[in-house]
């Protein structure tokens, strides 16, 4: 089991983003990090031990040492940390401190994910960033001096305007960094986003995509980092376990604020309302919004689309006797494998067709 925790404010709102967050305002910091500690004590099993931790946002590292405290005491007396294996914290480069880092350090998290996104300072600003590439490499700095263990750097590509060298530049300047882990996510339009309002869902250019995708690999490879995952890049075996976690589909506990979490079958979302959510727990009350059963149709289309995106690849189970041409044609035109066990291991170009093969494995 694996645990997810949600901070949902943000220093600013960037343009491009579509998980639930806001800027701080207003809101009670302690009266939520209480709330989540609550949410924990009402939702969570009795020893419940997970093997991950991961606090996403939102950004995290908004959380001042008092209320990061509070929020871990709250949690450690209902959560046994003493199996945890990973315990990863997102951040930002304008938000933390020496003492920040020093801190996380001391309550055991293990893994910090860097909201780098560029290395280009025209790009930052389009992106709506509030750090320069020197704070980037500042923060890396501090967490490597701090003792944090493993440091992630996330970056984004095809961005409006950016051109290949500069994605050349930043994913050098990322690699001089020499990280644990490099995340290179593709940025797409979502709804609801100033980015889509301003360019549009069909903004994305095919041949740039493939092109920025190709060079990451080439890079990213080259410089050791195993591409275990078409997004994520680790050296020496630090892989994002919580991550891989839910790319196997494993159970999971959400709290915070439009949270989402998935337990035997079924799945709940918490409501995407600050106010709303503390003022549940401060009576008492679970913020679920919704909450649904998944049929095994659902799980099997699921498992497709995550499991195709990992250098594991599609266990056998998730194959049916009706696949076979399928696969075949998939091995003879070089877009997948076959491993010994009988897992199906897209290749390269196959990685860049994954969500069109996964639809093909439905039918």
């Amino acid at each position: 089991m694996h645990l997810y925790v949600h901070i949902p404010f943000c220093l600013r709102i960037c343009p491009y983003c579509a998980f639930y967050k806001h800027m701080l305002g207003r809101t009670d910091l302690e009266g939520f990090v209480r709330a989540v500690a609550e949410e924990a004590r009402l939702r969570l099993p009795e020893g419940y031990a997970p093997e991950t931790i991961y606090f996403g946002g939102g950004t995290p590292s908004l959380l001042s040492p008092r209320h990061l405290d509070i929020l871990v005491e709250g949690l450690r007396r209902v959560v046994d940390f003493s199996g945890v294996k990973e315990w990863s914290f997102e951040s930002n480069p304008a938000t933390f401190t020496t003492a920040k880092a020093e801190q996380w350090a001391r309550l055991g998290i293990t893994r910090v994910s860097l909201g780098a996104q560029s290395f280009e300072p025209e790009l930052l600003k389009l992106l709506g960033r509030t750090h320069s590439p020197q704070q980037i490499e500042q923060s890396v700095a501090m967490l490597r001096a701090a003792g944090i263990p493993q440091v992630n750097i996330d970056l984004m590509f095809s961005l409006p305007g950016q051109s290949l060298a500069q994605w050349q530049h930043t994913l050098e300047c990322a690699i001089a960094q020499q990280p644990d882990h490099v995340s290179t996510y593709n940025l797409t339009y979502e709804e609801d986003t100033a980015f889509f309002d301003t360019f549009g869902a069909e903004a994305n250019d095919e041949d740039t995509d493939v092109a920025m995708f190709t060079m990451a690999d080439e890079l990213l490879t080259r410089a050791g980092y195993r591409h275990y995952e078409i997004s994520n890049f680790a050296r020496d075996g630090k892989i994002s376990h919580h991550n891989l976690a839910c790319w196997r589909g494993e159970d999971y506990y959400g709290l915070g604020p439009g949270a989402y979490g998935t337990l035997q079958g079924t799945r709940y979302r918490n409501t995407e309302d600050t106010a709303a959510y503390t003022a549940a727990l401060k009576e008492g009350r679970l913020p679920e919004h919704s909450s649904e059963s998944i049929s095994p149709e659902d799980r099997r289309t699921e498992l497709l689309g995550l499991r195709l995106r990992t250098d594991e690849g599609l266990p056998p189970e998730l194959l049916r006797p009706q696949d076979k041409g399928l696969v075949d044609m998939l091995i003879q035109e070089e877009l997948a494998t076959l491993r010994a066990d009988g897992s199906l291991l897209l290749t390269l170009r196959g990685r860049l067709l994954a969500d069109e093969i996964a639809v093909q494995l439905l039918s």
